[in-house]
This record gives structure tokens, sequence and C-alpha cells, in this order.
């Protein structure tokens, strides 16, 4: 059996010529020598023969224009022409625009027509000259040759070295041979100038890249993933027991049809400017897509042209995986894409986000593909609602904008009648259940189909279509003109439902395809964040300190001890030290010293207090916080001590200007200037800041949330190798539970009960605070009232009919408002959320939609119990102890979720205990090492020192020198003398003192800071 590299070459080529739809330029002769039909010019890099050749049998009379102009130089013209285009404008554009010179046009490549209508453009398409050749040697400097090349009309576009196991060699030789075999400064290896993607290609794996750099270069995996394209899994490739694992290149990929249409509508020359402190530099890059990027446009296209409008498709995709790419490429298809009687499929794609950056990188892509004025219409904040109806109605063909523009601009727009839409979601875990999406849909349905399946579906052919109650109904559900494309990293349970796909076989809704966070942990285009993590136990114990002992509510009670702990000056400069010494002894110095971190704080209070915390380390610690600064993200203004603080007014320029735009912010804390961002709920989502190195968290996150904020952390860049999360307040289990529905993949295991919304009706209903007759005098009022028909006492009439009921409301006792109010929210909640989901032919339940809507804005809120203790208790010792330290693993399976259910509310405990006793029960639940007869010896070791000899001394030093001089070079030593002494006098109680050195230097760092500030005054 032939296992040579040489077989693999064979079988490969054999594909691409038979069923690839390529041509063959060499092969060997009789004498084993390579002949090759056309000559390539090393010199020029092209076979110009082909080239030429192209042109006549595609642009004939464009060419004898050429020749009778340029006579016999016309084709050394042509390629001195054609070169000159490619230095200026880059091979992309050439490819797809063409070159110009003295007034006639040529065209080096035609494209497949999206439909098949012209004859004409068919048949230029069909004359494309795409070729491979073996052993091709490229250069005019050496003998090197590339295993294989393909060529489009002459010009080399594609490359690849194969290697082979069964003879020692992998891929890894493949990208060692590009590196140190193949200079970059050879004419065909330019970027964007001839050869736009080289492929290591081996039995098992392909990986590639689109510029060689020498040394320097980077390649990506081009693999389908452990369990196939689109399936959840790791990196590499399945076993393929029709051929080789890799077959899939040759096989999908470089085919003729799909490198034109890669070329078309796929790869891309971008020049981003990068700026670090103040210089910018022009990165330049051609952009291939990923092989899941690849797949997942052709999956959803080729679905839509079967099935057409009316279907969903949710694309779980994880961080890392290139999102916006992948829907810019789909919504450039989504806009142009026919059906299989030449008829477009959609009139125009809305992409829905919130995400600035995805706006000009959507526009800025397809602007690449294709240069139509007024293709791509972005409704910014200056366009507001008219820009959106604008838009729609004058049928633009792609439309970015925020849901929540549907809100007021639907009523203006046209009849739908005919019109089918594309809806792309970025973030579909966000928002794709409330009033907005609701409208969005509403706004967007053809009324004349929606009408037709409302009356087959209530049997009535006499329905009033002006009837605005008719009008609502007939929106509720799935509508065959929509297809929505959701786009998420975290699928929850209401995604799932609102955007997957039920699978008859495993009875389960899962997504329409798939590329996982483990597939991209182990690709390493995402580190994983969880490799490196720390968990704090946070002990410590609060003393009354008022004669006083009151009752007080025990739930409210607890939480402002806890809070009071919290916001405990000595806890915030305790865990900040911790935080801190850990940074500057590690996370800075990564990256090349570029290394910053992130602080999460639970408040925006708690934010600030950081933020001063951090300030007065780096003043106070000035050799160990060399070169570290701070910036803080919070919205709104927050008081402390007595004085208001906003974001802009703490965060300072080098100039001592306030950065007052997010913008600027976020380009602040790119640059040297800082290192260190607090935030509290601010940044914790769509930051991306690649040099985020280390994590101190100071907050209970939960499912979702803290996915999204840990995952910061997980974005690469040059010389950033791992990341570091020292957490204060989540357990190992509770990240583990949070990260491991997002792993792999998520599915949905049954469906909502839609029943449901009458069930909270009903339990609203039971507390009798209204009746039929009002919900009916509540709606002929409001309809009455609709749109510009309004009168004038409009909403003093709803009101009086609210404010019944809300009396009545009132008269029900503290634990029966709660729970009534609970369903009232989940009755409105579910109804908005099931109506997307189906339809619900009940007129009355739309009535009382609307009413407990507005009657929820009118309830009065519950006052929130003060507890005002603060004088009356005292902190009287923290510990912060590591708890766990190593890589939190995740199981290498998917999660099945629920579907929302109907609980019942749950009345907060209104228990009542004494002051003392809540704050023993807390004390007990974060108690540390100290017991009783240790705060004894603390106070002991305390007054001994006050009334030691040396006081007025130690007095001295405390004022003539900074806190770390003092805690931990100047007091120790007396620190030692007097427990020393006292042990000497036979008090055992400071025996652990002696033998237990973990407890030893709690004690000792707690009393120096008491003792610092106590001599400072």
């Amino acid at each position: 059996m032939d296992t040579s590299e040489n077989r693999f070459e064979i079988d490969i080529e054999d594909s691409m010529t038979t069923k690839g739809g390529l041509l063959k330029f060499a092969k060997k002769n009789e004498e084993d020598k390579w002949e090759h039909k056309y000559k390539y010019d090393k010199e020029k890099a092209l076979y110009l023969d082909v080239l030429v050749e192209f042109i006549k049998s595609t642009q004939e009379k464009a060419w004898l224009q050429y020749e009778k102009l340029y006579g016999d130089e016309a084709k050394e013209k042509l390629y001195r022409r054609f070169e000159d285009s490619v230095n200026e404008y880059g091979l992309i554009y050439v490819l797809k625009n063409g070159i110009e010179d003295m007034g006639i046009k040529l065209k080096l490549c035609y494209f497949k027509p999206e439909s098949t209508l012209n004859e004409t453009d068919v048949k230029l398409y069909s004359k494309n000259i795409v070729a491979e050749a073996r052993q091709f040697a490229y250069s005019k400097e050496n003998n090197n040759t590339i295993d294989m090349v393909i060529s489009l009309n002459g010009i080399p576009i594609i490359a690849l070295e194969l290697k082979n196991q069964l003879k020692g060699q992998d891929y890894n030789c493949a990208i060692k041979q590009y590196k140190e075999k193949r200079d970059k400064k050879e004419l065909c290896f330019k970027l964007n100038h001839r050869f736009l993607v080289f492929f290591a290609v081996d039995l098992y794996e392909v990986w590639m890249t689109t510029e060689l750099k020498n040394e320097k270069t980077w390649f990506m995996p081009f693999n389908q993933g452990s369990n196939g394209a689109g399936n959840a899994g790791g990196a590499g490739n399945p076993a393929n027991p029709n051929g080789y694992s890799t077959s899939y290149l040759w096989e999908e990929v470089l085919t003729k049809d799909s490198i034109l249409d890669i070329i078309n509508k796929f790869i891309t020359y971008v020049e981003e400017n990068n700026e670090v402190d103040g210089v910018v530099k022009i990165i330049k890059k051609v952009i291939f897509p990923r092989y899941h990027q690849f797949d997942v446009v052709h999956k959803v296209i080729d679905d839509v042209k079967i099935n057409g409008a009316g279907h969903n498709y949710l694309i779980e995709h994880s961080a890392g995986s290139g999102k916006s790419n992948s829907i810019a490429w789909i919504a450039y298809r989504l806009a142009s894409i026919h059906d299989k009687n030449n008829n477009p499929i959609f009139n125009s794609v809305v992409v829905v986000t919130n995400r600035i950056v995805l706006d000009s990188q959507l526009q800025d892509t397809i602007n690449s593909f294709d240069h139509t004025i007024g293709l791509v219409e972005a409704i910014d904040e200056k366009k507001r609602s008219k820009g959106l109806r604008d838009a729609i109605n004058d049928g633009k063909r792609i439309i970015i904008c925020t849901v929540q523009k549907f809100l007021y601009a639907y009523k203006d727009f046209d009849d739908m009648t005919g019109k089918n839409f594309a809806i792309i979601i970025d973030e579909a875990h966000q928002g794709q259940s409330g009033e907005s999406a609701k409208t969005l849909r509403k706004s967007l349905i053809d009324k004349n189909i929606a009408i037709k399946d409302y009356t087959e579906e209530e049997l009535d052919e006499t329905i009033d279509d002006e009837d605005e109650i008719v009008d609502e109904l007939i929106a509720h559900g799935r509508h065959s003109n929509q297809s929505f494309f959701a786009f998420t990293a975290t699928a929850k349970n209401k995604t799932l439902e609102l955007f997957g796909r039920y699978n008859n076989k495993t009875k389960k809704t899962e997504p329409f395809h798939i590329y996982s966070m483990r597939q991209a942990i182990e690709e390493e285009f995402i580190l994983d964040v969880l490799k490196h993590y720390t968990t704090i136990d946070e002990a410590f114990k609060i003393i009354k300190t008022s004669r006083d002992n009151p009752e007080l509510i025990e739930g409210p009670a607890s939480k402002a001890l806890v809070k009071y702990y919290k916001e405990d000056n000595y806890t915030i400069i305790t865990k900040t030290e911790m935080l801190m010494t850990n940074f500057c002894e590690n996370g800075r110095w990564k990256i090349k010293g570029k290394g910053k971190a992130m602080v999460v704080a639970d408040s925006r209070k708690n934010a600030v207090q950081y933020y001063f915390a951090i300030k007065r380390y780096i003043k106070d610690y000035p050799n160990n916080a060399i070169g570290c600064n701070v910036l803080v993200a919070f919205s709104g203004e927050v008081e402390l001590n007595g004085q208001k603080y906003t974001e802009s007014s703490l965060n300072l320029d080098a100039d001592g200007k306030e950065i007052k735009s997010d913008k600027k912010l976020r380009k602040a804390f790119r640059s040297d200037k800082f290192n260190i961002l607090v935030v509290a709920n601010k940044y914790q989502t769509g930051f991306d800041e690649p040099l985020l190195h280390s994590m101190y968290v100071d907050k209970k996150l939960r499912d979702v949330n803290a996915v999204q904020t840990l995952s910061r952390l997980n974005r690469t860049c040059s010389e950033k190798e791992d990341t570091f999360i020292l957490d204060f307040k989540n357990s190992v289990d509770d990240i583990k539970k949070a990260f491991q529905p997002y792993y792999e993949n998520t599915t949905l295991q049954g469906i909502t009960n839609y029943n449901q919304v009458y069930d909270f009706r009903k339990k609203v209903r039971d507390y009798k605070l209204y009746n039929d007759s009002i919900v009916d005098d509540f709606y002929e009022v409001m309809k009455a009232n609709n749109g510009t028909k309004q009168n004038s006492v409009a909403i003093g009439k709803i009101t009086s009919i609210l404010k019944k009921v809300v009396d009545v409301y009132k008269d029900l006792n503290d634990e029966e408002k709660y729970t009534a109010r609970d369903y009232m929210r989940k009755f409105v909640n579910s109804y908005s959320y099931i109506t997307q989901l189906v339809r619900i032919h009940d007129k009355e339940l739309y009535k009382e939609h609307i009413f407990i809507s507005h009657l929820l804005k009118l309830i009065p809120k519950d006052k929130k119990v003060r507890i005002d203790i603060e004088d009356k208790i005292k902190l009287e010792f923290i510990q912060l102890k590591e708890s766990f330290s190593g890589s939190i693993a995740l199981e290498k399976k998917g999660s099945d979720l629920n579907p929302t259910g109907s609980g019942s509310a749950k009345k907060p405990s209104k228990k009542k205990d004494t002051l003392k006793s809540i704050i023993d029960k807390v004390n007990e639940k974060y108690s540390g090492v100290f017991t009783e007869s240790d705060r004894v010896v603390v106070e002991d070791i305390f007054n001994r020192f006050m009334n030691d000899k040396d006081i007025k001394k130690y007095e001295k030093l405390a004022k003539d020198n900074d806190e770390e001089m003092f805690s931990k070079n100047l007091f120790p030593d007396k620190f030692n003398e007097i427990i020393a002494d006292s042990y000497i006098d036979k008090n055992e109680s400071y025996k652990k003192l002696q033998t237990d050195k973990d407890f030893n230097k709690l004690v000792m760092e707690f009393m120096a800071r008491e003792l610092y500030e106590k001599l400072r005054g």
C-alpha cells in the first residue's frame, strides 16, 4: 500500500479535478518530470497567458480594443496595469472590480449571479479558469516548491503544504516550512498581492494563515471540531468513514464554486487604526473565514433557499468565534438571496444590536464586498425612530438598529403586504421576550397572511380587521414572513424556545449551529478564565457597642450587618491590600508589562470606596505600585462621607481634565497611563480589552452574568498566555454551575406550559381587586382615546378607574400585597412571552393584560425597611483566607435547561429578633479563628502597647513614616517583645500567638493598622 505524501497529493488532486471542477495545470511525464500546460512567470508571479485567455474568451470586444491600443505590447501592458492596480488597491479589490486602462474596462473574473435569469452572466461565470498545480516552483531566486497551488484565471491565490503522519510529519512541519522556507519578500507572498491564504494540511488537521511574516507568522486552525461542524465539542476533526479526516477542505471549500464564492462574499481586506499612547499604527490584514464561519453561513443560506421565509435559526457561538464577521456575511447574503424560482426571498434584513462596534464593523465588512451607496442603513441616535421608519418604508436592503426603536417607529410603517424580513439578533439572550421584541414582530407582519391564518384558526370569516383587539391577536405567535437569525454565546431557556428548533429524535429544542466555548478555548481563540482561579473565605466578627438591644426584622437586619462589614473602611482596605499585592507582584507584569486588572464591586458606593482605597495604596506603597493608576466606572451619582461623586469627577486624564465619555474612558484604560479599572455593573458585558489579565471579584455572580463578567478576561493578544481571578464572594461550585451550561451546548427539555398565563390570572383574581366590568370600562376609555384621538381628560379617566382598584389593594395585608403584585407581574410577563410563541385566541385575556400592565404602574411599592444600627455596632476583626487555588474543570458534555415555570410567590420573612441575637447568628455564619479569649488577648496587647514606656517614640515613628514602613519594619519587633513578655508571665492565652504563625500574622497586621491610625490621631 502506498502511504507516501505523493499518494496524499494525488488523492487530493483527483478529488479537485473530478468533483471540484478544477483544471490540472501540471502532470508528470513518462520520464517522471513535471510538464506544465501553461508557463508560470516567476518574475511576474502570474500565468499571464491564462489571464489573457480568460479575458479573450469573456470580453472579446474589450480585448480587441486593448490590442488596437497597444499592439504587440498588449500582454505586457495588461500585466503592468494589473500590477499597478494591485499595488494601489490590493488583489481582492482588483478581483472584484477589475481594472481600467485608457477607458477600457477589463474584468479579471466573474462571480456566480444570484439568479439564473440572465444567461449571459451564467455563461461568463462558467468561463472562469480555476486550476491546481502540484510541486509549484514559485521563485526565481531558488528551486523551492509549494506542494499544491490553486490559481484563478492565471493568478495564484491559494497555497497548500501537505504533510503525512505516516511519514513522521504533521501540520506543524508545514507551518515551520512556511516560516523558514517561504520568504515574505517574494512577490507572490506579499500581503493581498497574490496568495490570499496559505493552508498547512495533514491527515487529521488543517491550519491556515493569510499573511506570511517569516518567524512571526501566525496560523489558526481551520478544523470542523471534534464532533463535526456545527456540533458541540472540542478542537480537531472527527474520523471520516469515507476517507481523510481533512477531506472537507478539498471536497467543500476548495472547489471551483466555493473558491469564487469565498472571494466574492467572504474574504476581505481591512486597515485598522490601532492607537497606543497617542501613536496610531495602521494594521493591515486579510480576513478569511474560519471553518465554523464558512459552515454556518452556507448551512443557513442553504436552509433558507429550501424553506424560504418564516423559520428561526439560533446560532450559539462562543466568544472568540468572530461573531461580528459571521453576522456581516450572513446579512449580506440574505439581502440578495433568491429562491429556486429566481425571486428574492427577503425585502429587507434588519440587524438588531446594541453594540456600536458591530454597527461600524458590519458596515465596513459589507462595503468591502459591495460599494453600493445606501446598501447598509445604520439607525443611530441622531436618526432616531424617524430614521427607522424611513428605512423600513423605503425598503433599504440592510438596516441596523436597536430593538427599542420599534416601540416608537412602528405606527408609521407602511403596509407590509407581500414583504418578507430577515431579522438578525445580536446577543439574543438579552431583552427578546419583552414588549420591544413583541413590537418588532407585530410591526413587520404581513397583515393579509396573518388575518388569513387567524380566520382559519377561529373558523370565522366575519372578523373585523379594524378591531384593535383583533389587530393585536393576529400579531401573536410566529409569522411566515419573518425569519429570525439569533446569535448568542449563552442561550437561556427563553432564547432556545424563541429561536431554537425542536428535534423530533431527541425531543429537545436545540440551536441550529454551535461553536462551543470548549472548542474556542481548545483552538486558543479565547483563554480559559477558570484555569487560574482563587477563592477567598471571609471571616469577620461584629460586636454590639450600645446598651439598647432593639427588636428588628431579621432578614433586613442581617443584610444590614453584612453590608456594614462590606462597606467598613477596614474591610475595603484589607481586601485592597490583598488584591493590589497580587496585581503588583504578578498580573501587571504579564503581557510584557502591559497587564491590566478589573475590580468588580457589588455596588456603586463600593466601587468608589475601592477607587479611593487603591489610590491610597498607590500613594502609601509607591515602590510596590510604581506605574499603577486606577479608573472607576459607574452610572449616576454616589454620596460617600457627605460628598457626592460622579464617574467623570473621579477620572482625570494626564492633564487633570475630566474623562467624560465612554469612548474616552475606554481609550484611557487602553493606554499605558491606567492599568486598573473598578466597575459596578458597567463594563461587565460588551467590554473587550485584550490587555485585561487579572480580575478581583467582590460581587455575587450568577448564571449568565457570571459567564459574561468573567469572560471580560478571555480575549487574546500577543504575549498573553493566561488570566487570573481572585474571588471574594463566589465559591468554586457557584462558578462551575454558572459556566457548565455554556461550555459545550444547551438544549431545552420540554416546552413552556402556555396555559400558565391563565393560572397567573386566576391567582390575581383570587384577591378580588377588580371585576370584568372594571376591565371593560378601562379598555373602552383606552380604545376611545387611541393615538391622535385622545381627549384632554383621558388620562384622568383611566387613572380614576384604576384608583378604585389601588384602594382595594391597599387594604390587603403586607403578605397579600406582595403575592398579588408578584402574580400580576408574572401574568404580564408571561403573556408578553407566550404570545411571541403562539396565538392565544382570547380577547378578554388581552384586555386584562392591558389593564394589569397599567395597574402595576400605580400600585405603591413596598417601603424599604431601613435598619439604622451603625451607631450600635463595631467591626471587631476581619480575616481573609485562601480557600481554593487552581483550575475549575468543566465537564465535556451538554446541558439541558427547563422551560419557564409558573412558580408561586415567596414573601420574605418578617420574623423579628433582638439585635444581639441577629449579630450572633451573622457572626456564627461568618465565624473565623477569633474566640472570646482571643479578643481579650488583643485588647491586652493594645493596652500594654499604649501604656508602654516607648509609646512616645512609636507615636513619632507613626507620624514620620508611611504605614508600610511602620507596619512591616518598625512595629513587629515591639509586638513580638510584648507577646514574649506576656508568655513569660505564664499567660497561657498567649500560647496561640507563639505557636500559630497565621494567627500571629493576622493579629499583628490588624494591630499595626489600628495603632498606626490611633497614634497619628
